[in-house]
């Protein structure tokens, strides 16, 4: 027959063949067929990570009710039960996918708690359903958590005589905690377990911030965490898992050198995941049978219910790291686990990132508490409903059983209570205090309904004293409040991810544990953190925007009053207006005019020359128009135990933990309110306990505690820290140090080192003592900084010349001393920064480059030594 026709055949007038293609209609079919098996069978769904065996399984249980606080229960039974309500196929695919839900060397964490024989890791099979028993675990309960609530949708099941959840809510992120392995019709997925401690942390970060970053989920999500152990060789492979969904992972069994039985013996206590034990170790004793493996005198597998031992012993002459890289390469002692992170998204198989799953589960937590609000939303109002009639009733009660006696039937009755009380102000019959009808969504003015009518006919005679009115009018008040907090959760998605962040966290608290599986560095194979070196570097930062790092040898010790080695060539007008030592590994904070911080690592800012102007500053953050940067800052580490004092132009200070500003986003978060017109002046990182200096431009400075500055969130204005007269603004803080002094350096290049003792405590929000005399000669002050004598001091001019001096060669003298020359300046040009650093190899500089009026300066400043306080100080 011509397959191509399209002609149809009729008998006896009827139609009775319809000729088509045959690869046409195998295609239709097998692709039907296809999807049937990838949606109904083999893939599990993003939102619980179970497929609809497991599903079922986990649905018919607690449908019986086996909970962990109740009895086992025959295993046969719940597959009968499987089998007939949900899962139209055989009894083995069923038992045997409640077997590995219950196996603690397959699943991280186990949902099915079994007794009897469940197989073993060496491949034994579990014995018959007929003869084991089980129920489910304590964390398979958060599975199915408010499944009665319509919290997900039900599905008819296969002969329509039931409903059965499309996806249980999950209340952990299943789908990597315990992972999955599937094998579908042109498709499989192997998606690895994880560590749910590590998996929540994640979804945390998630929440906090939506724009964090593959690398920045890592740092919780270290990689997989398989039930069995072992070593991972590498993060490339986890990198593109989590990165493009698909990836290749090296593990590696847990081992370890002994001496048994006399000889020099490898000990296996773990093995890659998913590897057969007993045919392990059968290879290797086959590969030492066959001298493949030289050196080996004897296997044994010593485990048992303490754990997994299997002890390689060697022979005399043999050498033990020659012979366990031999078991590496030759047998599954390392083995490859592919990653596939495989998974139906609103029923289409779609390869996921470690990102896109981590979001999908979100967004379906996120429906899940909106729906159960819905539910108890729904379920409140109509008991507090019920509750009005009861009030209603009870305080007419009366009049109600004179109507309810002279009516003939029942419905009469309810006719005539409808009738009777079709308008009652309920503020009238309630505290009007508690009764608040705008702000609980309730009604003031009621008829009695359908339903109210009904309950009242119901009513017991016990609820008719004064105790049982009391109880009524207590649980409609409460219910009030109920209702209330139930519309703001709804209204505000803030509080739906904080239900999330708070039901996570307490599972964690119940069922987290420490990792089991290792995350190893191999060779030729870094991060990119790793790639750069650990070294001090300087970071400058012009009043323009330009910004580079230099790695701080370059700059060595000088004496002061030198001239100093020029730091950057410059654009006219340009200067530096922050300077810092960091390690290259370190957080880079930026402060704008703004109020808002921004973060990089001090290796990603571009590398340039001493002579390198830099990169600007906008090629790096995501500036908004009108901003630029006021202040740099950097850390290694979010510690909570520290903090963010900021201080502004005005006098405002402010103190902020800095673990409030872990998770900065790309595009900048808030890091403090500014009043209109004023700005940042300095930033510092403290430990809470630090006693805070506070330099003016004009030479007042006040010392005080930190802790008079109550800790606030990011976005407060602050509080005044100095009293500023006109003209004035502050110029820098510093913290205290014991042992140290106070380095003031003023704008044409003079500096002093003083003692703290010299400066009093005094209360926040003061005028402060006189700290520096400003004249024409010596300019106004640049700034303030906390140093001993072992520091070197780095300073900066405006027109970029960088010197380094030893903090010993500057003079301690009085507070209001004018101090000796720290740099010599050119005309026109001033100090604009400067910098503590560890102090360098001293390198003397020739006799010719000296400052002959280094002396001359030294004792003119000392003469200047006044010792009176201004009004000020009183």
């Amino acid at each position: 027959m011509d397959n191509t026709t399209n002609e149809n055949y009729f008998i006896n007038g009827k139609q009775k063949i319809t000729p088509m293609d045959i690869g046409d209609r195998m295609e239709e079919a097998f692709l039907a067929y296809a999807m049937s098996v990838i949606v109904a069978r083999a893939l599990p769904d993003v939102r619980d990570g179970l497929k609809p065996v497991h599903r079922r399984i986990l649905y018919t249980m607690y449908e019986k009710g086996l909970t962990p606080d109740k009895a086992y229960h025959k295993c046969a039974d719940t597959v009968g039960s499987v089998l007939g309500s949900y899962h139209p196929h055989g009894d083995a695919s069923v038992y045997d996918a409640l077997v590995r839900l219950a196996q603690t060397f397959s699943m991280r964490y186990v949902l099915v708690d079994g007794q009897g024989n469940f197989g073993s890791v060496d491949g034994d099979p579990p014995a018959a359903y007929r003869y084991t028993e089980a129920r489910m675990s304590k964390i398979a309960t958060e599975m199915l958590t408010d499944i009665h609530k319509e919290t997900v949708p039900f599905v008819p099941n296969y002969d329509d005589r039931l409903k059965e959840p499309a996806v249980l809510p999950s209340r952990f992120p299943n789908i990597l905690v315990n992972g999955s392995i599937g094998i579908a019709v042109g498709m499989a997925t192997n998606i690895p377990p994880h560590n749910l401690g590590e998996v929540i942390d994640g979804i945390h970060m998630l929440i906090q911030n939506p724009d964090c970053t593959m690398d920045e989920l890592m740092t919780c999500i270290q990689g997989p965490d398989f039930p069995t152990g072992g070593i991972i060789m590498g993060r490339s492979g986890i990198r593109a898992a989590y990165g493009t969904g698909r990836g290749k992972i090296t593990l590696r069994g847990q081992t370890h050198f002994e001496k048994v039985r006399g000889r020099e013996s490898i000990v296996i206590t773990e093995i890659p995941y998913m590897v057969n034990k007993a045919r392990l170790v059968e290879s290797i004793a086959s590969l030492a049978k066959d001298k493949r493996i030289e050196g080996i005198y004897h296997i044994q597998d010593e485990s048992s219910r303490e754990g997994m031992r299997i002890v390689v012993e060697l022979k005399k002459d043999a050498n033990q790291q020659i012979v366990l890289n031999k078991l590496f390469s030759y047998t599954q002692l390392q083995d490859t686990v592919s990653v596939n992170m495989l998974a139906l998204v609103d029923g289409e198989p779609k390869t996921l990132s470690l990102k896109q799953v981590l979001e999908h589960y979100l967004q379906f937590q996120v429906e899940v508490i909106t729906n159960r609000t819905k539910f108890d939303l729904e379920k409140a109002k109509k008991r507090a409903h019920i509750l009005q009639g009861f009030v209603v009733a009870i305080d007419y009660i009366d009049e109600v059983i004179a109507i309810l006696r002279s009516s003939k039937t029942i419905p009469e009755g309810k006719a005539r209570l409808i009738e009777r009380f079709k308008e009652v102000d309920m503020s009238a019959l309630l505290d009007r205090a508690q009764y608040d009808v705008e702000h609980y969504h309730l009604e003031h003015q009621i008829g009695l309904s359908e339903e109210q009518a009904e309950a009242i006919v119901q009513m017991r005679l016990g609820a008719l004293t004064g105790m049982e009115r009391q109880k009524v009018t207590d649980e409609l008040y409460g219910l009030m409040q109920k209702i209330t907090d139930l519309l703001d959760i709804l209204a505000d998605r803030s509080r739906i991810y904080q239900i999330i962040e708070d039901d996570l966290s307490e599972i964690r608290r119940k069922y987290g544990d420490v990792r089991r599986t290792q995350i190893e560095m191999v060779d030729g194979e870094v991060d990119i953190e790793d790639l750069i070196p650990v070294e001090d570097c300087v970071v400058t930062y012009t009043d323009s925007g330009y910004i580079k790092r230099i790695p701080a040898d370059v700059y060595k010790s000088q004496r002061r009053g030198g001239r100093g080695v020029t730091g950057m060539k410059q654009r006219e007008e340009d200067f530096v207006s922050e300077l810092l030592i960091s390690s290259s590994h370190a957080n880079i904070l930026f402060i704008s005019n703004l109020g808002i911080m921004y973060k990089l690592k001090c290796y990603e800012l571009p590398e340039g020359s001493k002579n390198a102007r830099g990169t600007n500053i906008v090629n790096l953050l995501p500036l908004n128009q009108g901003e630029k940067i006021a202040a740099v800052l950097t850390t290694p580490d979010f510690d909570e135990s520290k903090y963010v004092v900021m201080i502004t132009r005005s006098g405002k200070i402010k103190r902020t933990a800095l673990s409030a500003y872990k998770n900065v986003r790309k595009n900048g978060l808030i890091a403090i309110g500014l009043d209109e017109g004023d700005e940042i002046a300095a930033v510092r990182l403290t430990d809470g306990f630090n006693r805070l200096f506070v330099a003016t431009r004009n030479g007042m400075a006040i010392r005080i505690d930190e802790q008079d500055v109550r800790p606030m969130s990011r976005s407060a204005h602050g509080v005044k820290a100095i009293t500023l007269r006109d003209g004035d603004a502050v110029v820098s803080m510093a913290r205290e140090r014991e042992g140290a002094s106070l380095l003031t350096v003023s704008e044409n290049g003079y500096g002093r080192r003083t003692a703290l003792d010299e400066y009093r405590m005094q209360s926040r929000g003061g005028l402060g003592l006189t700290n520096y005399k400003v004249d024409e000669e010596h300019g106004h002050v640049c700034g303030i900084k906390v140093v001993d004598e072992t520091d070197d001091i780095m300073f900066i001019s405006s027109d970029g010349v960088i010197i380094r001096v030893p903090c010993e060669q500057i003079r301690l003298m009085g507070r209001t001393a004018k101090g000796v020359r720290v740099m010599r300046v050119s005309e026109g040009q001033k100090v604009v920064a400067f910098t503590r650093a560890e102090a360098a190899q001293e390198e003397d500089m020739p006799a010719e480059e000296t400052d002959a009026e280094t002396v001359s300066d030294i004792e003119a400043s000392e003469s200047s030594i006044n010792d009176e306080n201004t009004s000020a100080e009183e």
